[in-house]
């Protein structure tokens, strides 16, 4: 898409709009059964901590690797298309995570099952995702790029702060499978929605650069957001089992506020990476975060955690977009679907790798212990953002 074929800003509003609401209903497939799922795995199965964390993690850790090759096929074949086969995945993989709890399997066997299941809609979530921001990018030009990723990033982490207390609500009313149910019906609603907006022309190119020769330019943005994912990622994987433990009520609101935070967060502040830049943005978020982490590793009631998860979906919620307008501003058009998607992998590691790890230790040192370990990850952050910062600005492969 030309710049002169851009549409007009109230046209371009509207169509994200439709893109956004069709991502917050394809993404309650991960935000519905988000807080039970560790739950699933260790009071249903009888399975241990790190395994209910690995169910969480393992969506995540599919994307790892898919991720730059959906950017790639989002810049040749375009966005929607991309989105389109994102919502298929995770239709099929909600469905198989269901035969978990319904084919009456062993413990070991319906484990299995249920990480096939969270494998495909990482994949899914891999393809959406790409697919969702390289087609608002497509329409929005390079002065509307954070737009794009502050809106659609607010429609992804929104869908935590219904998904959640809705998902604990299905739960108790028809168990896991009615959560799995309706998590596979989600993304066909989406995909309705998607289909009377008009679709991205994808930019032709005979050569394309590979993701390893956008590494250099990225990795340092990549890294900050990678340290501040392991914070949302512990609040994902634990923050439901340490209200267990403590014998707090309330257990999906600390999902909820941290998607409250996220969405309230983006909604005020969404406009600032364009106007004032992505570094100023990112740290001011990172000192936000880490103290919502180590509020919660430090709390003694559940009021105390509810801050701080309130606090972290703060922090959280602005940092993507900020480090994502900085890799927009370092590479060529044609590659902002390669180099978003290698961005968006190092955020995927954290998300796929803190559950699992961090589920060896907090047997043994608690669930808080999670939440130490994320508030150390977003300091690490402040310092990431401030060496990439120092780089120039500059669209060194074009």
């Amino acid at each position: 898409m030309s710049a002169t074929s851009l549409p007009d800003d109230h046209t371009f509003k509207r169509r994200l709009m439709g893109i956004a609401v069709a991502l917050f209903l394809t993404y309650l497939t991960i935000a519905l059964p988000l807080p039970i799922l560790t739950v699933f795995v260790t009071h249903h199965l009888g399975l241990s901590n790190s395994l209910g964390g690995l169910s969480i993690g393992i969506a995540f850790l599919s994307t790892i690797f898919t991720r730059p090759y959906f950017g790639a096929f989002a810049d040749k074949h375009g966005g929607k298309y991309t989105l389109g086969w994102g919502m298929l995945l995770y239709v099929v993989g909600g469905l198989v995570c269901m035969l978990a709890a319904v084919a009456g399997l062993s413990p070991l066997h319906a484990y299995a099952v249920l990480l096939a299941g969270r494998l495909i809609i990482g994949v899914g979530e891999s393809m959406a995702m790409v697919g969702g921001v390289a087609w608002g990018l497509a329409m929005a030009g390079p002065h509307r790029s954070g737009r794009v990723l502050g809106w659609i990033g607010m429609a992804l982490y929104g869908a935590f702060a219904v998904g959640s207390p809705l998902g604990v609500w299905i739960d108790a009313q028809a168990g896991f499978v009615g959560v799995m149910l309706a998590s596979a019906a989600m993304p066909v609603v989406g995909f309705l929605l998607t289909r009377v907006i008009p679709k991205d022309v994808p930019v032709a190119h005979s050569k394309r650069p590979s993701l390893l020769s956008v590494l250099p330019i990225i990795w340092k943005p990549s890294t900050a957001v990678l340290l501040q994912g392991i914070g949302f990622a512990a609040i994902g994987a634990f923050v439901a089992p340490l209200f267990i433990a403590q014998h707090w009520q309330h257990m999906g609101m600390g999902l909820s506020l941290f998607g409250v935070g996220f969405v309230i967060s983006r909604i005020l502040f969404s406009h600032l990476p364009d106007r004032i830049g992505g570094f100023k943005v990112a740290y001011a978020s990172l000192v936000v975060e880490a103290i919502g982490q180590y509020l919660l590793w430090a709390a003694t009631n559940q009021w105390l955690a509810l801050v701080g998860a309130l606090l972290t979906g703060l922090g959280c919620s602005m940092i993507f977009p900020a480090m994502g307008l900085e890799v927009v501003k370092r590479v060529p058009a044609q590659l902002r679907g390669t180099s978003m998607g290698g961005f968006s992998a190092f955020q995927d590691l954290a998300y796929g790798l803190t559950g699992p790890l961090v589920g060896l230790f907090v047997g043994g040192l608690g669930y808080s212990f999670a939440f130490l370990i994320g508030g150390i990850a977003a300091t690490l952050g402040l310092a990431m953002v401030l060496a990439a910062a120092k780089e120039p600005s500059a669209d060194t492969l074009a």
